[in-house]
């Protein structure tokens, strides 16, 4: 039940934490909606009226269908930065393109214009993202396949506000309801239509049912009719004029194999967003709302100011210098062109070091590098800081708004609150770096109440936690082309004369400004470096350039753009001690056109509480098209700097809901103590396993209607190139920090085992020739996806319902004895033999799984898997094609037997004819 219950309150803390959302709920209506246009869109009016169209359109609509209790309150539409500036344009604060709730931008590959929400996490939890391509909103003739775009605004609300799931299945469009019977994946089923075959003429006819498996042939097309009277469901086709409403309780279609069935435990999309925190905060109203108030927003380009603590404890633990090493990491490398850039350094009292200046040039970086603080004494103000950080930003503009501060502290500071308000009120951003194990505990709380991002290093001498921190603080609003990749991160402690070696592939879609960095810890002379380019070229030391402020640094810049392939690494420690040797490497996109392969990672909760689990998640995308087959591990360091590394998975079990999908995901709960914890996830893709595919879930494309009776189809959906869609990735090497986290409440001393197995959410279940029942599922952990479950418990019913967690325990058992679990990850199957099993044809049985590891913790209810008995049958019901010739046949011989009986009784006429006329008849009375 622990992890049941830890689904159910999820939903409200990813609000917030897995996505950064500001959107509000005020009285029903939904506020601060983020709308964004990719700054890489070319200027066009169309995009901002249409969806001002759009947004109108699907407040009454959702208004409707929420038996009006949602609408839409207030929307803000982002432009880019690059488009004419208009005076009703307002400047961007705390919005931002990566943090926006609504995205529009092209796809990458044109696979097609079709809207999707990218979700996640499971039922109840709230997306990432909708994107609409600028096509959608601007090529009316898509409405005829997707219907009116405020309506498909609605149905991807829901994925994206309430995390409920497609009532459509491309995959499985059809599943039988008997013997040679089937029906269209859909909901509700009170929804009519015509099963057609379109043949390659374009002609069609009516679908035909295979005898093996009872389901339409392949290419069937379900085309509903366009006059419907039922109002249910807006997951399923909101095209429709007559739908208007979720499917509910009364009419949900609990046997149609879809996302939402296996996602939410058969439950309504209703019943998931009843249960909803939105739902529980709100009530119906008696009047229907005002129109929304849409705001126009134009990005800015970036101002920031690194405000740096350069306090007395600063000196300890090498962090000043490892400070130095890691801000000029943000001021040569990540910060992007043409941004302004300030430095205040504060400890009892703040200082600006400059003013802001523009990067216009190599020469401003090294200029602004100048100015990074090498030295530390006194105490900790926090407040001055921040305030001497506004005072920058009030020396070129009117005020503070969209401002970012890059914040950086090892100290704590009992006053920090003092200065909340102030804050608040900036509409600036604020980013945090936590250093060391005592930054103030409020430090946090600058991050989350600005947008910013947060980030903890610790002191561990191996740790590249701050180096990764000042990388990952990209512009949220520039194209990801211009901005700075992480290829490379690592740190190890080498002993004396000692080496470390490596190897860091460069794709073709990076290599433009190119950097490798050395650090190391001790000696003031550098180690010996060899690097190897694809091709041979060599670079050593003396390549590399050393700064006069910085001894323990040095840095190589690749010329032009980085030839792509493996470069090769050998470091040599030189000293007679061992010390850490670090090197990081980040470039940025070689074209303008072609977006570079990125990982983005996030955490399920920013603020954690023992026993619940912290799942990890790194999506790997090259422009909107997942990255799959890379090998994808999560270092999650502690407080102390004790680290832990976990592989992620994109296979579909455990904390994973989507197979192939490009988000890779696993449970953490290897907690050993209290504070905060980074994260970063290195991702790495060889060998041509890494392949570039396409997103699974998108809105439903309708086919064609039924009007008046007459079939009228739309235009043939666009079949993506499958070389394009699904070409292989080259050898790629990408680092991303994932920000921190904080734990509570883990016990000391000895942790108690109280993790139980995860949820299986993959059980499939197969009828064999032999009447065998054979199992196929993906093997969960003893803590959640780690180790290895105890046992199983496999249940079965006619009734789906009776398999949910609530009443999984008193459905019917399966003997599983024999059944021996493994390891998590491992691909399972088992085979049940039901006996004095009566079966009748067509009848459908639900099988459901659960594990159960030593300490008696059970895991969550399976989704719930299915299967059709059928009997054999000397006599095979015919196809549609056939019926007529068997029709023919029976006619011809009814026919035949009537002539042959009239031949018959013709003969035996003519035969008593002969004998009555015969004389010897009448004489033996024969």
């Amino acid at each position: 039940m622990l992890l049941y219950q830890w689904h159910l309150l999820m939903g409200l803390m990813l609000l917030h934490e897995m996505k950064g959302t500001m959107v509000k709920l005020n009285n029903g209506g939904f506020e601060d909606i983020v709308i964004a246009i990719n700054p890489a869109l070319s200027e066009d009016n169309k995009i901002i009226n249409s969806i001002k169209d759009m947004v109108k359109q699907a407040s009454s609509y959702l208004f409707s269908a929420t038996k009006q209790r949602f609408y839409f309150k207030s929307v803000k539409i982002l432009i880019p930065l690059n488009w004419i500036h208009k005076s009703e344009y307002k400047r961007v604060t705390r919005e931002s393109y990566n943090n926006a709730d609504v995205i529009v931008a092209d796809p990458f590959l044109k696979y097609g214009d079709e809207p999707y929400t990218l979700q996640y996490g499971g039922c109840g939890e709230p997306g990432r993202y909708i994107h609409f391509t600028p096509n959608f909103l601007t090529d009316d003739s898509l409405l005829i396949v997707y219907g009116p775009r405020g309506r498909v605004f609605v149905h991807e609300w829901a994925h994206l506000r309430w995390g409920v799931f497609d009532e459509y299945n491309n995959d499985a469009p059809f599943y039988t309801t008997g013997k040679y019977k089937a029906e269209a994946t859909r909901c509700s089923l009170d929804i009519t239509g015509q099963y057609v075959f379109q043949t390659k003429s374009g002609s069609t006819r009516k679908c035909e049912v295979q005898q093996h498996n009872h389901l339409y042939e392949s290419e069937c097309l379900f085309l509903p009719d366009k006059d419907q009277t039922t109002s249910a469901s807006i997951m399923y086709m909101q095209a429709l004029p007559s739908v208007t409403q979720f499917c509910d309780k009364s009419n949900h279609n609990v046997r149609a194999p879809n996302l939402q069935n296996k996602m939410c435990d058969f439950k309504s999309t209703w019943e998931v967003i009843m249960g909803s925190p939105d739902f529980a905060s709100s009530s119906s109203r008696s009047t229907p709302p005002p129109d929304p108030t849409i705001s126009l927003l134009q990005m800015q380009e970036r101002v920031v100011c690194l405000v740096l603590d350069v306090s007395g404890s600063m000196a300890g633990y090498n962090r000043i210098a490892r400070l130095k090493q890691a801000a000029e990491t943000f001021l040569l490398q990540t910060v992007e062109d043409g941004s302004w850039v300030g430095i205040v350094t504060f400890n009892n009292e703040a200082t600006i070091q400059t003013g802001l200046r523009q990067i216009v040039s190599d020469s401003v970086r090294k200029t602004l590098n100048g100015y990074l603080p090498i030295s530390a004494n006194g105490g900790t103000n926090i407040c001055a800081g921040v305030q001497k950080g506004f005072q920058v930003f009030s020396h070129k503009y009117a005020n503070t708004e969209g401002c970012e501060i890059v914040l950086l502290t090892d100290g704590e500071d009992s006053s920090l609150s003092s200065c909340f308000a102030e804050v608040q009120r900036s509409e600036s951003v604020i980013h945090t770096i936590a250093l060391g194990p005592s930054a103030a505990k409020e430090l946090e709380m600058l991050a989350d109440m600005t947008g910013g991002l947060k980030f903890s290093a610790t002191d561990s001498v191996d740790s590249s936690s701050l180096v990764d921190a000042f990388s990952g603080i990209s512009s949220g609003s520039r194209s990801i082309n211009l901005q700075s990749l992480q290829i490379e991160s690592k740190g190890e402690s080498i002993g004396p004369r000692q080496w470390m070696y490596g190897t860091v592939s460069i794709d073709k879609t990076v290599g433009n400004d190119t950097f490798f960095v050395i650090t190391w810890s001790v000696s003031m002379h550098p180690p010996k470096i060899y690097l190897t380019a694809p091709r041979g070229k060599n670079y050593t030391t003396a390549d590399f350039v050393i700064e006069n402020t910085n001894l323990q640094t040095a840095r190589l810049k690749i010329p032009g753009t980085a030839e792509a392939g493996d470069w090769t690494y050998s470091i040599q420690n030189t000293e007679s001690a061992a010390q850490v040797l670090s090197i990081t490497v980040t470039s940025r996109a070689a074209s303008a056109t072609v977006p570079p392969v990125t990982v983005k990672s996030y955490m399920s909760r920013d603020t954690n509480k023992f026993p619940n689990p912290t799942i990890i998640y790194a999506e790997v995308t090259q422009g909107f098209s997942p990255v799959i087959g890379a090998k994808v591990m999560a270092t999650v360091e502690s407080a102390s700097g004790v680290s832990t590394e976990v592989e992620l998975l994109d296979n579909g079990s455990g904390a994973d809901i989507l197979r192939n999908d490009g988000i890779y995901s696993r449970y953490f709960t290897a907690f050993k103590e209290n504070g905060r914890h980074n994260i970063k996830v290195s991702v790495q893709g060889k060998d041509e396993t890494a392949k570039r595919t396409r997103r699974h879930s998108h809105t439903l494309y309708i086919p064609g209607f039924i009007e008046a009776g007459e079939i009228k189809m739309n235009p043939p959906k666009p079949q993506p190139n499958e070389n394009e869609t699904q070409g292989n990735v080259e050898n790629f090497s990408r680092i991303a920090s994932g920000g921190s986290f904080l734990m509570t409440d883990v016990p000391a001393g000895n942790i108690p085992d109280v993790f139980p197995p995860c949820k299986i959410t993959d059980l499939k279940v197969e009828l064999t020739e032999e009447e065998e029942f054979h199992f196929f599922w993906t093997a969960p952990g003893n803590d959640f996806d780690v180790g290895k479950a105890e046992r199983y418990e496999i249940k079965m019913s006619i009734d789906p319902l009776e398999l949910r967690e609530t009443t999984f325990h008193s459905a019917i058992s399966l003997n599983t004895s024999a059944l021996i679990p493994e390891v998590a990850g491992t691909k399972q199957s088992f085979q049940y033999k039901a006996e004095n099993f009566t079966k009748e044809n067509g009848t459908s049985i639900y099988f459901a799984i659960r594990a159960i590891d030593d300490s008696n913790n059970f895991g969550e209810a399976s989704n719930i898997a299915i299967a059709t008995m059928f009997v054999s049958e000397f006599l095979q019901p015919p196809s549609n094609n056939e019926y007529s010739k068997i029709v023919t046949i029976v006619a011809i011989t009814i026919c035949s037997f009537i002539v042959l009986c009239a031949l018959v009784g013709i003969i035996i006429c003519v035969l008593k004819k002969r004998k009555m006329s015969d004389p010897r008849s009448l004489e033996t009375g024969k």
